[in-house]
């Protein structure tokens, strides 16, 4: 009679006992960076006057939305997947800063000239950095 194997554990980051919605199974620095994340969303809320400016990083593109939490929705949107982009030449730290570039400029179409920025647990520094000068640089405040 065989026996059965216990399932494999997977770590997963809590936040005041509540578990987090996806389950990490990599190493620990994602589950730093979820952890990180969850202690910056606690004090960086996005409101209708001042919207949130959230960067999501993976290691070929780099996506940033500015979200109004109240009415969660979604204000302006840029990425590296877009096709202007993806066929630019340069580095990744160049296209992030063209993307924070675009996000202003959207932003500013829409009325937009003051965000929170969440940096989504990510370290600011290289990418995440460039998106924020690029939209600095072109008129978004935060």
């Amino acid at each position: 009679m065989a026996t059965k194997a216990a399932p494999k554990k997977t770590k997963t980051a809590t936040r005041s006992g509540a578990k987090a919605t996806n389950r990490i199974v990599k190493g620990s620095s994602q589950v730093a960076r979820v952890r990180r994340h969850f202690r910056v969303r606690k004090k960086v809320v996005g409101s209708s006057e001042r919207p949130r400016l959230v960067v999501s990083r993976s290691t070929r593109h780099l996506f940033a939305q500015i979200v109004d939490d109240s009415k969660q929705i979604t204000l302006a949107s840029a990425s590296t997947m877009e096709t202007d982009l993806r066929q630019d030449s340069g580095d990744k730290t160049k296209k992030a800063r063209k993307v924070g570039q675009l996000l202003a400029d959207r932003a500013k179409a829409k009325g937009i000239s003051a965000v929170v920025f969440d940096r989504g647990g990510n370290r600011f520094h290289g990418r995440v950095a460039a998106l924020a000068e690029g939209a600095r640089e072109n008129g978004l405040d935060f």
